[in-house]
């Protein structure tokens, strides 16, 4: 099963980026993408809010086991819009 590393970007620049060391096995690009908002969701729930100021400025830069980018996903795919139901 392969390996992706999920490597959190908060802002600009090289030391806005925290890189994942271990990565995580995962069966398909669709599984990525989910576990990477599960994670995020997780980070924004259990983080105080002193540490971190607006979570919608962050992502997860996910790349392969070869270092080769996969996917970006924005903290902001966390929030879903569903509609009202009347």
């Amino acid at each position: 099963m392969p390996r992706y590393f999920f490597n959190l970007r908060h802002g600009a620049g090289a030391s806005g980026l925290a890189i994942d060391p271990d990565g995580d096995e995962l069966a398909s690009v669709e599984d990525v993408r989910a576990h990477a908002l599960m994670v995020a969701r997780d980070l924004i729930d259990r983080t105080p809010v002193h540490s971190v100021r607006d979570w919608f400025e962050c992502a997860f830069e996910v790349t392969d086991e070869n270092g080769q980018p996969v996917m970006t996903v924005p903290f902001g795919d966390t929030v879903t819009e569903e509609p009202d139901e009347a």
